[in-house]
């Protein structure tokens, strides 16, 4: 039976070649587009999710009180880690991190520089990454041990089995290497090619053993069983115990670490979405482009019932009960949409480099029995719904009716065409608007004044012999003295988050319980000239001001939430050392324009930067890095001279928009060819349904002009109305999105007008074709026909 069904089906596509190839291309198209979609859902869920006990590993966070609301932190004090293993039972493993950051490692003349990070001993018990080489509990266990990825110890001994060799770092220190790993995933947001032990950094550094001081992640391996909201109830108050009281303004609190890539973003203290919310966007998008090419299908087969009317009346007086029908235009409908779903992965097949490209993921089509199952699915779905209401409506004619040649319209059946023709069209606008609106705010973000100059500004990282303090002044005067080079600074700060943050500041008139963190920025001379920052009053630090190690800079909002009238030359207290206010700068963007800027202060000691930041002259950066790479190759040899542009660290902040931008534009043309195809199709069956009524106008007088307004008007009135309902649907949605944004446009109606007018201007373009067709044709041909 259902042989026969697919058997006459088949005859059924290639009998209406036209029909069949719109309504191939649209379901293929919009198979396509769901095929893609899937790929980065399922990338995105997949994010993190590597390890074996997934569901009990955590990361701790803080909820701490900053400028009067709730700032949420990823990091905490470096003892905490060790404190909750021995005192909280729930607590299997924990450890101590210090974020990855990139370091020179050597083996004889091999100078290979790579990511690394420092961790505990445990690091291995609580992540899942494949020792090929190692014991995962005694790995890290010596300070002098150092644990390299597979890549990394190929590249520097050709081999894996290196257990006890020794490796150089930042040709200062010699380490055993004591394992070899597995790279991380692809879909791991902690990328590194080495570990090292964090007992080490205690060793080394006092505020790393402070509870004061935060900048260590902490990450744990709980128990199976424990009650999450209990623990966190029980680790609430921690911090404030440890320090008798001191710190109450710091909360710490445990989220899974699977969970963060996608609900990473806080408000007040509480989880308010992250990336899901555009996981969400895309899989509505998906949803919305097939149900796009399903009601193509349903139109064209529904307009086009006339055509059929004889096969139904005979098959029903034969005796065809009308289910029988609907599974068989059902059949017509599934064998279109497994066609079209060949078509789909073909071209998925062919374009993944380019989608990979413009997601910056490493997705791959693979054809095990998951995807094939989801693949299937996902073209039964779109047959079923593309097929359920031609196969309703054509089972349903009667059978005297139609064998005596009548098929009358009903204004129901009319009007549900127009209807899914206006909702096809209210997507595509909907989609156009919030292109629109998408794209401003990225230009409206890659533009906006940032308070300093970023254009032109490289940084290199401190490493050799600029690590010590007693070198850097030396390396900047010979910078300086680089043809190309305007200016050059030390800075403890790349411009882009929040980099480290302090509560020991104290002030006139501040409230004894006020434990605000503001940014904390160590710099050297010439900061503010090489950066651009803007100074309201005061003065810049100077060496012709000796007293000036004492000396600190407020920027706009600092002295506005301490709330100083006439602030040059008073006296804080920072750390319990007298400073006085020599300069304000104006408020500038140190964070993303996600966020409102926030108190911070300059303070000068270069000893504490960590990277150089050089202004170069326009037009002759090319000449001028390599000047300073030849510079630099023989200030600090052993070195590679490895740079980054400033602009480009700022960008980064915004590449998930900005992916998300170049994919909505795809999808949303993809939207209105998928729509255009179907208003296409409906524009050549009416052209042919009114060929009569064409021809007796035209022998009346009609001119070609006066026809083809007549074929356009009703499609022009349907979008016309889909474009005035869309409008309202896109101001709320990309209202919502644009409040994730402190600082971002408004968008006003000349926005909505382009819509509007382009997509009248598409709905014209696609059904003039078939228009003009029918009003230049002989009217004695369509005539003779009767």
């Amino acid at each position: 039976m259902f042989k026969n069904y697919f058997k006459l089906a088949w005859r059924s596509l290639k009998k209406d070649r036209q029909s069949s190839f719109l309504n191939l291309v649209g379901l293929s198209t919009g198979l396509a587009c769901a095929l893609f979609i899937y790929l980065w859902v399922t990338d995105e869920w997949q994010v993190d999710k590597f390890n074996e006990k997934d569901s009990q590993v955590f990361r701790v966070m803080e909820n701490r009180i900053r400028t009067g609301s709730i700032w949420t932190s990823p990091t905490t004090s470096g003892p905490m880690a060790a404190a909750m293993k021995a005192e909280f039972p729930e607590v299997m493993y924990a450890v101590a991190e210090i974020p990855e950051r990139r370091f020179t490692i050597s083996v004889g003349d091999k100078n290979i520089r790579s990511e690394g990070k420092f961790s505990g001993k445990d690091f291995f018990h609580i992540f899942s990454y494949t020792l090929i080489q190692g014991n995962r509990g005694q790995a890290l266990a010596d300070n002098s041990s150092i644990v390299l990825s597979e890549p990394l110890a190929m590249k520097l001994f050709n081999s894996t089995d290196i257990i006890g060799k020794t490796v150089e770092l930042e040709h200062e220190e010699q380490l055993t290497v004591s394992g070899v790993f597995k790279s991380p995933s692809a879909n791991a947001t902690e990328q590194f090619d080495f570990v090292l032990p964090i007992e080490g950094q205690f060793a080394k550094y006092n505020w790393i053993k402070s509870w004061g001081n935060t900048g260590v992640n902490t990450r744990i391996l709980l128990r199976e069983g424990t009650d999450v909201d209990a623990f966190n109830r029980k680790l609430a108050g921690f911090v404030t115990a440890k320090t008798n009281g001191e710190t109450t303004h710091r909360t710490p609190f445990i989220q899974r670490y699977s969970e963060n890539y996608l609900f990473g973003s806080y408000e007040n203290g509480l989880v308010t979405g992250g990336r899901i919310s555009y996981v969400r966007l895309f899989i509505i998008i998906g949803i919305a482009i097939l149900i796009i090419a399903c009601i193509n299908f349903m139109n064209l087969s529904t307009a086009k019932a006339a055509k059929r009317m004889k096969e139904i009346g005979i098959k029903k007086v034969a005796g065809a009960s009308r289910g029988s029908l609907v599974l068989q235009y059902m059949g017509e409908s599934v064998l279109l949409s497994c066609i079209a779903l060949a078509i789909a992965l073909l071209v998925v097949a062919l374009l993944l480099p380019s989608f990979n490209t413009i997601t910056g993921k490493q997705l791959v089509l693979t054809f095990g029995w998951k995807p094939a199952v989801s693949f299937l699915l996902i073209a039964l779905f779109t047959g079923l719904l593309a097929g359920s209401y031609p196969a309703l409506y054509l089972s349903g004619f009667k059978p005297v009716t139609v064998l005596k040649g009548r098929l009358a319209n009903s204004i129901g059946e009319l009007w549900i065409r127009k209807g899914l023709v206006v909702f096809q069209f209210t997507i595509s606008a909907v989609l156009v608007v919030s292109v629109l609106v998408v794209y401003k705010q990225i230009k409206f973000v890659q533009n906006k004044n940032l308070g300093y100059k970023k254009d032109n500004v490289i940084t290199i990282w401190r490493e050799g012999k600029l690590s010590s303090g007693d070198h850097l002044e030396a390396f900047m005067e010979q910078v300086r003295k680089v043809p190309g080079v305007v200016n050059a600074t030390f800075i403890a700060h790349d411009m882009a988050g929040h980099n480290s943050g302090t509560s020991g500041l104290k002030w006139p008139g501040r409230d004894p319980e006020d434990r605000t963190e503001f940014e904390n920025v160590a710099v050297s001379y010439g900061m503010l000239e090489t950066m651009k920052f803007e100074l309201k009053e005061g003065r810049a630090f100077s060496k012709d001001f000796g007293a000036d190690s004492n000396a600190i800079i407020f920027n706009e909002a600092g002295i506005k939430y301490m709330g100083l009238k006439e602030p040059l030359g008073k006296t804080v207290q920072l750390w319990g050392e007298t400073r006085q206010i020599i300069g304000v700068v104006k408020d500038f963007h140190f964070e993303s324009l996600h966020e409102e800027v926030k108190p911070l202060f300059f303070r000068l000691n270069p000893g504490a930067t960590y990277q150089a930041a050089i202004k170069l002259e326009e037009g002759k950066e090319k000449e001028t890095i390599a000047s300073l790479e030849k510079l630099y190759a023989g200030f600090n040899p052993g070195f590679s001279f490895n740079y980054k542009f400033l602009d480009e660290v700022y960008q980064r902040m915004y590449a998930a928009e900005n992916r998300i931008s170049v994919l909505s534009r795809y999808f949303a043309g993809l939207a209105i060819l998928i729509s255009c195809l179907g208003l296409f199709g409906l524009a050549a069956y009416t052209a042919q349904r009114r060929q009569k009524e064409i021809g007796v106008r035209k022998v009346v007088g009609a001119s070609v002009s006066n026809v083809v307004m007549m074929l356009s008007r009703d499609f022009l009135k349907l979008v016309i109305v889909s474009v005035l309902i869309a409008f309202p649907l896109a101001w709320w949605a990309t209202n919502q999105w644009l409040q994730g944004f402190v600082y971002h446009i408004t968008p006003g109606a000349g926005t909505f007008l382009v819509a509007g007018g382009a997509m009248l201007l598409i709905t014209c373009i696609t059904i003039s074709f078939q228009a003009v067709k029918a009003a230049l044709a002989n009217p004695v041909n369509s005539l003779r026909a009767e």
